[in-house]
């Protein structure tokens, strides 16, 4: 699940509750749970120095007994917490300390910023999204990987659940599977790895599996994978802009770019197949929104939009040219209501506000 998926949700019991309302963890006080999974649990909790609502996430006492995790975990979370942008979901603070109430036993938790909303899966469970709302939702995920990919962290398992729609925007969250590279193509990264290899970030602990430090290990939600995931080969940011383009296409057409009855037969498509044409499902989408999409869903990196900043411009093009497309289909409409065929303002029309206006 996605780490404030269940934001708003009061009926959520999760199935360890460690924490109760009202223990302390350093200077945050637990209002209530919001989620759980097998690597961790998330809080609504309250900030006492800044009186602020906070996300609170305990990292499980499996990997915090692990100092070389431990060590990583917040070296990650300060990495992310750098990652100031409008449509990511911020990185407060992270801390190591004992729970007011309990064993005494310390626990290794990260603070992040609250979102109210529901996330893009939620929405998408109705179906497609209008082409406007869809483009408007694209081009802030393309801004925010642009973001993540400067900083030279990859993401690693973008997919709609790590969406989450908020009355501020798109907002993109759970970097659990993102690794912090040395290199990123294009880019001179502000976080460089360490020689122990990639490593792993911590901000979507619940929905990473155990083993996320195994190399050739298959990461990530696997309708959204890369191909070059699947094949347990290294990620680049070009393995983020393919998820972009299978998140995309869900969102204009209603169902996801790759399917199968197996799950043998959904890596067949994911390897060797292309999803029908955007149009098909969405008669409003431009050919070149489909061109944009399909480019993100090259099967090599190489013939892939090689940064999320190319990616924003051209989705940016297509929606000013969408919206000018849609003002002048309405201009022609206001046109055919009004005028004759000799252009001439039509019998009892003249004193019409709308045909005042019309071209």
């Amino acid at each position: 699940m996605g780490v404030l998926s269940h934001i708003g949700r009061s009926t959520y019991n999760p199935p360890h509750l460690a924490l109760t309302p009202g223990t302390r963890l350093g200077p945050y006080e637990i209002l209530s749970a919001l989620g759980a999974g097998g690597m961790g649990e998330v809080y609504k909790a309250r900030d006492t120095r800044l009186d602020r609502t906070v996300a609170v996430k305990i990292l499980p006492e499996a990997l915090a007994a692990d100092p070389q995790f431990k060590e990583r975990f917040g070296r990650e979370a300060r990495a992310i917490s750098q990652l100031t942008h409008p449509h990511i979901c911020t990185v407060y603070d992270v801390g190591d300390q004992a729970p007011s109430t309990g064993s005494g036993q310390a626990v290794a938790y990260l603070v992040m910023e609250l979102l109210d909303g529901g996330t893009l899966a939620d929405r998408l469970s109705k179906g497609a999204l209008p082409l406007d709302q869809a483009l408007t939702i694209a081009i802030a995920i393309a801004s925010a990987l642009d973001s993540a990919h400067r900083a030279g962290i990859v993401h690693r398992d973008l997919k709609p659940g790590n969406v989450m729609l908020t009355k501020a925007g798109a907002k993109l969250l759970d970097f659990g599977l993102a690794k912090a590279t040395g290199v990123v193509r294009g880019f001179s990264p502000a976080v460089a790895g360490g020689p122990e290899g990639p490593h792993y970030t911590p901000t979507a602990l619940p929905t990473t599996p155990a083993n996320l430090t195994a190399q050739g290990t298959i990461l990530g939600t696997f309708q959204y994978m890369a191909p070059e995931q699947l094949e347990g080969r290294d990620a680049d940011t070009r393995t983020d802009i393919f998820a972009f383009g299978a998140v995309v296409y869900e969102m204009l057409t209603g169902h996801t770019a790759f399917e199968g009855k197996s799950q043998a037969s959904l890596i067949g498509a994911i390897m060797h197949a292309m999803p029908p044409p955007i149009a098909a499902s969405q008669p409003l989408a431009p050919a070149s929104l489909d061109h944009v999409v399909r480019r993100c869903l090259a099967k090599e990196p190489d013939e892939r939009w090689q940064s999320a900043s190319d990616v924003m411009r051209e989705l940016k093009w297509i929606a000013e040219s969408a919206s000018h497309a849609k003002q002048r289909r309405h201009q022609w409409s206001l046109r055919r209501m009004c005028r004759d065929d000799d252009g001439q303002v039509l019998p009892g029309r003249r004193s019409s506000v709308s045909c005042s206006l019309a071209p």
